[in-house]
């Protein structure tokens, strides 16, 4: 399989994914301003809504969208226990977590990057994540990871989104702090971090 990646980008998540499912993983570096590959890839060809992530497998099918590759990779290594089985609650409740990220902190984190927008909208912005940021250190009040007790791809995917806030002047509550922290040391996070160039 290959990942078509951007440094640091919401590609992180299945990145991180693979490595904890200890699934093989090619790695392709992904401009998405000019829409091509390292290799020379037009980027548009592999995913024509341009941009990150995509997972091309073996048989040439290509998967988009992070939450759905996240559940892709975790169902093919039912062994790693990073997303629960089909049909539970707490299935369920992992999908949920995915679908909050995207909606609620990944989409609000996007006026944020953009240089065009005035600095009362990204103000506005922040604001709005601030909001949202309560929801989750609720959560985490209660649990040491964001659906229980043990890391799931919806914890791959909140560390990647919220680890986004030093590069956009949020700063994160001290508990989503710590949170990234404990997140931060785990070897295949680790190891995503340094295959990507950010550590």
């Amino acid at each position: 399989m290959k990942l078509y990646y951007s440094p640091g980008a919401c590609s992180l998540s299945p990145h991180i994914v693979a490595l904890e499912a200890d699934l093989p993983l090619q790695l392709e570096k992904t401009d998405i301003a000019k829409k091509t590959t390292a290799s020379g890839e037009d980027f548009l060809k592999v995913n024509p809504k341009g941009y990150v992530p995509a997972l091309k497998l073996d048989d040439g099918t290509v998967l988009t969208e992070g939450p759905a590759i996240v559940q892709f990779l975790a169902d093919k290594a039912p062994a790693s226990k990073l997303i629960p089985a089909a049909g539970t609650m707490e299935r369920y409740r992992v999908l949920e977590w995915l679908n909050f990220i995207s909606t609620e902190l990944h989409k609000s984190f996007s006026p944020l990057f953009n240089p065009a927008n005035t600095d009362a909208r990204k103000q506005e912005a922040r604001d709005y994540l601030a909001r949202r940021f309560t929801t989750v250190e609720q959560q985490l009040a209660k649990t040491p990871f964001i659906t229980g007790d043990s890391f799931t791809v919806a914890d791959a995917y909140l560390f990647t989104v919220l680890g986004w806030g030093k590069y956009v002047n949020v700063e994160l509550p001290k508990p989503l702090q710590e949170y990234l922290g404990r997140i931060f040391q785990r070897p295949a996070v680790q190891q995503a971090l340094k295959e990507e160039g950010l550590i």
